[in-house]
């Protein structure tokens, strides 16, 4: 294939230009020539040169000549954005040598100091040879799905491997879910797709997995190429040199982490290729093909490639290696596309065609008008309207538009060859094609299924039916022991929240800055509650706030990035222990209404923590940190643990086992308290230990009068990470099956309302998680098969299509504050259905013949039993009672609403 005319200049060292991958790529091939940026000229220096040293990793290089001149457009671009972003010392001559020349010797030896500083630290042959690979492998992410639909296509494969789900508790990957549900839009409307069956299944099944880790790859290392590209050089800070190597390690660890990939795809193309050579009748072209690939040299071919300690060597092994997969690849679309050809029973698509996502030019036949005969093409079956486009494109390059009169290895060759130089980001053609697929893969949006941000969910009519049942027990313990309702904004200044989570601020979510001020989602409810309280210049207040919250985590089972918390705050001036108190007593009631099952509390003192931390040698300003890591002790072990402290936060062997050995100390309150005060305890020679143990005496004391201390475990353990705490704190773990976790927290923060006002107003609060409690809720009525979404009392069944009719007689219904729908239909089991599977207890039932006696039909379902009703009575309140609410005389609807809400 003639090369193509040289693009337009690339300009280099312009402001706010940018040097790409495939600039660089251009320029490496003769399709482009550099120009360097005017403004850019005047920034440097006509001095005389002072030669200097080669900077040794740019000695004795055998570059072939793409490789010099890409390595020499990378140094001109990073000698240039350096100098404009610093006073160094860049010549002119240095600059315009390697723009007309754009050989790498050309610039070597620099001609000052900080050219041979930015020689030495930009790494150019390194970045260079990583560009060429971000250039090549970023057009093959979507030729490769493209390839691989083509290839199902025809080997008949099962579309169902690419049936991937998605989830928003970072339970899937998000590439992997991409390429699957990009592939099925390629394979969109084919009649071919089916069931491929056997072991041979999994080349189709491992392509969402193996493609999606191929995108992530590329896309890592693609960001890195542009950071090296465009960076400038900052000079004096560092030693050059190293910053150059370390510029080669990282680029080397992520096109590394590419090449395996590249090895999985290079494999499955083989083997689809194979699985397409299988449907070709011709046993001599079969063998022929078959044998038409040598995968010996692939076996070990990352390890060639990984173990060289020499960096360009690396990079230059995975370039091969992307190579050789662009031309396997090419190799199987092209008998993809012979199998498709030679198969008489698949109606090959034509240009002009018009359908969803290919071109729409003019077509013949486009009328839906047959050509006379042609009555067999109606059984032909049709590929995917993707694969349609992709096949026309494909085809359309290797044949330039003449007939395929037959099939033979010779043209599968010559096919292999056309293909593999249109994959080449030399080929003008390539960029039509992937953008071809890109168009396919968009434009068929509609039929994907959308998706929801990791971390959150949706929540079903039964979801949400469970919901409101437990908000309204929530927020009637709340009022029944005096709190007031509060809101405040969903997000609030980013100063607000930050310094107030210790290390847990790195899950604060930030704003873009929108209007002028940096703000942030709340990460809990505590802290909006203590600027609210210092803003407002509040002394006392006891509130409750149910909302959502906002953490950049890592979602799990059970843990979301959205979620809502259940908030209950006393703040003010009281006795000692007596809020501390009733926020327990709340907590518990709030978990036995709730009925989830069994739970404890686990009950610590920050005060006596801190005893503890003193005593075992922790020096105070490390207080904070060490706490983080004790929390963990519901998640890890000891010895996690403790490795961490050690190797992480400083803390030395022995005061890590003394540590260790304190918080394993956990029991009822009580006779851990009388543990903690006997004679010769240390925690009694601690001023700060011996207040908490105070303070938890007449705690135990109070919940043991009202009876609810059993659910309590005093537990040294319990640390609680965050920085705002400053006595007593607590949190409620369930004990039974479901696993979730801690379902809620609190404790008492003395300080935090000083920290915004500078006057101190204590406080003390529980924090309820209540996604956790709603797994638990819902895994309960799930196993109890009673999850009713609606709370409708009466259908009001039409047996017709009278709208007059129903709106007249439900309307009755609502006037009297009774629940109802209603619903038109002429078939009766449809109402009967709807009410079942609704849970509706009661039917009005409405034909014929009760409009002409004037009578309506009552339907108990859960009894079975039927009774008619005066018309003129049909909603009455007749006040019923405990007779009528069994089964006894009918007074109205009224008197059986009795029964329906009981």
């Amino acid at each position: 294939m003639a090369p193509p005319a040289a693009a337009a200049a690339v300009t280099l060292g312009g402001k706010g230009a940018a040097l790409t991958p495939a600039a660089v790529y251009a320029l490496s091939h003769g399709l482009a020539d550099p120009a360097i940026d005017p403004s850019a000229l005047q920034r440097l220096s006509t001095r005389g040169p002072s030669p200097q040293d080669t900077p040794a990793s740019l000695r004795g290089l055998a570059l072939s000549p793409p490789e010099s001149r890409a390595a020499a457009a990378v140094l001109l671009n990073k000698l240039l954005v350096t100098a404009g972003d610093s006073s160094a010392l860049v010549t002119a001559a240095t600059a315009t040598g390697l723009a007309g020349s754009l050989d790498l010797a050309a610039a070597l030896p620099p001609a000052s100091r900080d050219e041979a500083a930015v020689a030495a630290a930009s790494a150019p042959v390194a970045v260079a040879l990583a560009a060429a690979i971000d250039c090549c492998a970023s057009p093959l992410v979507r030729v490769a799905d493209a390839v691989a639909a083509l290839s199902c296509e025809a080997a008949r494969g099962d579309v169902a491997a690419f049936d991937v789900p998605t989830s928003g508790d970072g339970l899937s990957a998000k590439d992997e879910a991409d390429v699957a549900a990009d592939v099925k839009m390629l394979l969109f409307g084919s009649k071919l797709v089916g069931a491929a069956g056997g072991a041979d299944a999994a080349s189709f099944t491992k392509v969402p997995t193996v493609n999606g880790i191929f995108r992530e790859a590329v896309r890592a290392l693609h960001a890195r190429v542009r950071i090296e590209l465009n960076a400038p050089v900052k000079l004096g800070k560092r030693d050059a040199v190293q910053t150059g190597e370390g510029k080669e390690e990282a680029l080397v660890v992520l096109a590394t982490q590419l090449a395996r990939p590249v090895q999985a795809m290079l494999k499955l193309s083989v083997a689809r290729a194979r699985l397409c050579v299988a449907r070709i009748d011709d046993a001599e072209l079969r063998k022929k093909l078959t044998d038409g690939v040598e995968i010996d040299d692939l076996k070990g071919m990352l390890g060639k490639v990984t173990i060289d300690s020499d960096a360009v060597s690396v990079l230059r092994g995975v370039y091969n290696s992307l190579l050789k997969f662009r031309d396997i690849l090419a190799w199987e679309a092209a008998v993809a596309m012979a199998v498709i050809e030679m198969d008489s029973s698949i109606e090959k698509p034509q240009a002009g065609e018009e359908n969803e996502a290919g071109s729409s030019t003019e077509n013949p036949h486009a009328s839906g008008e047959k050509p006379k005969g042609d009555k067999k093409s109606k059984k032909k079956k049709t590929l995917g309207k993707g694969t349609s486009a992709v096949l026309m494109l494909l085809r359309d390059h290797v044949t330039n538009g003449k007939e395929v009169l037959s099939v033979n290895s010779a043209l599968l060759a010559e096919w292999g060859t056309e293909l593999s130089l249109l994959f080449d980001p030399k080929c003008p053609r390539l960029v039509s094609l992937v953008d071809k697929v890109k168009e396919i893969v968009e434009t068929n949006e509609v039929r994907r299924l959308p998706k929801i941000p990791k971390g959150t969910r949706d929540f079903g009519k039964e979801q949400m039916a469970i919901r409101e049942h437990a908000f309204s027990i929530i927020t009637g313990v709340f009022k029944m022991h005096g709190a007031v309702s509060l809101d405040t904004p969903v997000f609030e200044l980013r100063e607000t929240l930050m310094g107030k989570y210790g290390e847990d601020s790195k899950l604060i979510y930030d704003l873009a800055d929108q209007g002028g001020e940096l703000c942030s989602l709340r990460y809990d409810l505590t802290v909006p509650f203590a600027r609210y309280v210092a803003m407002n210049n509040i002394s006392s207040l006891k509130r409750y706030q149910i909302a959502k919250v906002y953490r950049r985590d890592n979602p799990s089972k059970g843990r979301y990035r959205e979620f809502y918390q259940c908030d209950f705050d006393i703040a003010g001036v009281y006795e000692t222990m007596e809020p501390d108190f009733e926020v327990i007593k709340v907590l518990t009631e709030l978990l036995d209404q709730l009925d989830i099952g069994t739970y404890e509390i686990k009950l610590n003192h920050r005060k006596l923590l801190d005893g503890m931390l003193e005593i075992c040698g922790v020096p105070p300003e490390k207080f904070r940190t060490v706490c983080s890591s004790i929390d963990k002790l519901d998640k890890q072990t000891f010895e996690q643990v403790k490795k961490e402290l050690v190797d992480e936060k400083g803390i030395s062997n022995e005061t890590a086992d003394k540590i260790g050995d304190l918080v394993k100390t956990r029991g009822p309150p009580l006779e851990v308290l009388l543990e903690l005060r006997k004679e010769g305890s240390k925690f009694m020679g601690n001023a700060g230990s011996v207040t908490a143990l105070n303070e938890l005496e007449i705690l135990f004391k109070a919940l043991d009068k009202a009876n609810a201390i059993g659910k309590i475990v005093f537990d040294l353990s319990l640390a609680r990470g965050l920085d705002y705490y400053t006595g007593v704190i607590y949190e409620a773990v369930f004990k039974g099956t479901t696993q979730v976790g801690s379902i809620a927290a609190g404790g008492r923060y003395d300080n935090l309302v000083g920290m915004f006002s500078g006057k101190q107003v204590p406080a003390v609060g529980v924090s309820l998680g209540i996604e956790r409690v709603f797994a638990i809720m819902e895994q309960q009525e799930m196993e109890k098969n009673q999850i009713r979404a609606t709370e409708t009392e009466v259908l009001v069944s039409i047996i017709g299509k009278d709208l007059i009719l129903a709106a007249e007689l439900v309307s009755e219904l609502w006037n009297a504050g009774i629940k109802a729908e209603f619903k038109l239909t002429t078939r009766i089991q449809n109402h009967l259905k709807y009410a079942t599977q609704s849970g509706i207890p009661w039917m009005v039932l409405v034909g014929e013949s009760e409009i002409s006696s004037g009578k309506v039909k009552l339907k108990n379902l859960a009894a079975s039993q039927e009774e008619e009703v005066d018309r003129t009575e049909f909603a009455q309140v007749s006040g019923g009672d405990e007779a009528t609410a069994t089964g006894g005389e009918v007074g109205g609807l009224e008197g059986k609403r009795r029964m329906w809400v009981r």
